[in-house]
């Protein structure tokens, strides 16, 4: 019988294997655990390497394994810091409301990313109702994540899901349309049934569009390019030039995968583990400082959950795929 692995494994996996088993039998073994200790654990398993700032997580992660204690994590960051990443969203959202209000000097004149939103709104086309609709809903995803120009607490600034729902690990497909959506259902049913031919992991995929919507995620590494892959599909335009990248959809394309992978040698030489072709980070060492069961046993959970992440189980390669139910191509 295959165990359903412990919460703390939830970033990476569904199920125990062998290794994470041995881990876990670590983590009983050193219990009770010491409240630092426990907010690492948090930490790690709070990682998501999909996110802009993964790497820099990471190194977080080794400075708490380091120094047992970190102050780290969500909410951390001082009121009033702005992030550069978050002038892209912010840019994004005015760029997508000029044009839905049809104010085409105001998309000129702000890029996104490194590109000018001229030239990444030019390919919905002309204006439709239909259109203005779905633009709208990824206006509201943006607003959903960045509490701008709506604060947190705005109803505005909830998104409400075409297509999926449940937790970001338990993930399950909406039947019908929404409550929330009944007024345009219309509108919902053409957007849920307009498919992406994409790919993922290599090999063809098809995508709803109401999907990708849904899992376009303003902290994701390639946002800009996952936002023109929406906004091409909106405008009809439904076979990109490179997969739509989302959560642990197309891993593989994280541009920091070979740095994760020197990552995990690093962690494993501190577990004193022996391995072939080792690239051993000598400064993520240093910060790791000397080993101790409970610092063997995070290094071993980080190291894991990057591994994990990067080479998904089957079963989580077959979530993340997010097809959509057989009813839409209907």
């Amino acid at each position: 019988m295959i165990a359903t692995c412990r919460p703390s494994w939830r970033n990476c996996a569904l199920h125990s294997d062998a290794e994470m088993s041995a881990i876990d039998a670590l983590e009983d073994r050193l219990r009770p655990l010491s409240v630092n200790a426990v907010k690492v654990r948090q930490l790690i398993t709070s990682l998501e390497l999909c996110h802009h700032k993964a790497e820099r997580w990471v190194h977080n992660i080794f400075e708490a394994i380091g120094s047992g204690a970190t102050a780290k994590g969500l909410g951390t960051r001082q009121p009033g810091q702005l992030h550069s990443a978050e002038l892209v969203w912010q840019n994004a959202h005015m760029a997508l409301d000029a044009w839905c209000a049809g104010h085409t000097d105001t998309q000129t004149a702000v890029n996104i990313g490194s590109l000018p939103a001229a030239q990444i709104l030019a390919v919905l086309g002309e204006w439709t109702p239909l259109k203005q609709w779905q633009v709208q809903r990824v206006m509201e995803k943006i607003r959903s994540h960045i509490h701008w120009p709506q604060s947190l607490v705005d109803p505005s600034s909830r998104y409400q899901w075409l297509l999926l729902a449940g937790d970001a690990y338990e993930l399950a497909y909406i039947e019908e349309c929404p409550a929330y959506y009944q007024q345009h259902q219309d509108f919902w049913l053409a957007t849920v049934r307009t498919i992406i031919h994409d790919s993922d992991h290599a090999q063809p995929a098809e995508l709803s569009l109401a999907i990708a919507i849904d899992l376009l995620m303003p902290c994701h590494w390639d946002f800009v390019h996952n936002l023109q892959i929406v906004l091409a599909a909106i405008g009809g335009q439904l076979h990109p030039s490179r997969p739509f990248a989302a959560c642990g959809r197309n891993i593989t394309l994280v541009p920091i995968r070979s740095r994760m992978q020197q990552v995990c040698d690093t962690l494993r030489i501190f577990g004193e583990e022996a391995i072939t072709n080792q690239q051993a980070d000598a400064e993520l060492l240093a910060l790791l400082g000397e080993p101790s069961a409970e610092r063997k046993w995070l290094a071993a959970c980080l190291d894991k959950t990057i591994r994990l992440q990067l080479d998904p189980p089957a079963e989580l390669q077959s979530i993340s795929a997010m097809s959509g139910p057989d009813w839409i191509r209907q």
